[in-house]
């Protein structure tokens, strides 16, 4: 299957607003971040992680034509205020897409984005997506997605394994029966928000240091804060490297925790 990084930066983006740091002012390209999201393309099917609120230009920037189901980590802002952009998608091919995430989750956006999961009463709006709680492990498109629970500061978030790939946003925890998730991973894509430490992120020391013993293959650090340069990276352990958007590698759809 093929991955593709949308978005590695924090909620604010990169360039920040107002700020002229050397990361906000490079002219490299690769310190250019829009918020964090991911696709995972299999078998003709595209499945998105996260609906950011750069949703529209990441899917014009990669030529996205088709989203088949979404999967949410948490309710944060940086995370689902694109949901309105699926619409495009619900427009062309007339499905309604799966939307898949914790009953927190689901809870929060029903409350927010009530309009696109039901029909106003007289309004002749029908609905554009479906929710469905995640609960196990669960078959997508003939894949299986293994929920991940997290801990983010004092909130909990899902991280998610499909095949050899796991994708972790958001999370400053992770507890011992979900690193027993983690195993035989070909790419890890973790949240490394920053150096300095922070009450609900992984910095990039404690990213590094709780995945080192899970040995991935390739260990890409993400939700990259305007305090990181992209060119630092050459200064990372080998086997791990700093995000980018767009960004692509290939894992294989069977992982070695599969069962």
């Amino acid at each position: 299957m093929k991955v593709t990084i949308l978005g590695s930066g924090t909620s604010t983006g990169v360039p920040m607003v107002g700020c002229n740091c050397r990361v906000c002012s490079s002219e490299d390209p690769r310190d250019k971040r829009t918020r964090a999201s991911l696709l995972v393309q299999h078998g003709g099917r595209n499945i998105l992680i996260d609906a950011s609120p750069d949703l529209r230009f990441q899917s014009l920037r990669e030529g996205i034509q088709q989203i088949d189901a979404v999967l949410f980590t948490h309710s944060h802002a940086d995370h689902v205020n694109g949901i309105d952009d699926l619409r495009g998608f619900h427009f062309l091919h007339k499905e309604i897409i799966p939307c898949f995430g914790s009953r927190t989750t689901l809870e929060t956006l029903l409350n927010g984005f009530r309009y696109i999961f039901h029909e106003h009463e007289g309004s002749g709006y029908a609905p554009l997506l479906k929710p469905v709680e995640i609960v196990d492990p669960f078959e997508l498109f003939g894949v299986t997605i293994t929920p991940v629970p997290l801990r983010h500061g004092r909130t909990q978030a899902l991280g998610f394994r499909i095949g050899s790939l796991a994708y972790l946003t958001d999370c400053n925890g992770i507890p011992p029966e979900s690193l027993a998730l983690l195993e035989g991973l070909d790419v890890l894509v973790i949240d490394g928000l920053r150096w300095n430490p922070h009450p609900f992120h992984f910095n990039i020391e404690e990213a590094i240091a709780v995945t080192t013993p899970l040995r991935a293959v390739r260990t890409v650090l993400t939700h990259l804060s305007h305090d990181v340069l992209f060119a630092d990276g050459a200064t990372l352990p080998p086997g791990y490297e700093f995000a980018c958007d767009g960004m692509t590698f290939d894992s294989r759809v069977a992982g070695g925790n599969d069962a």
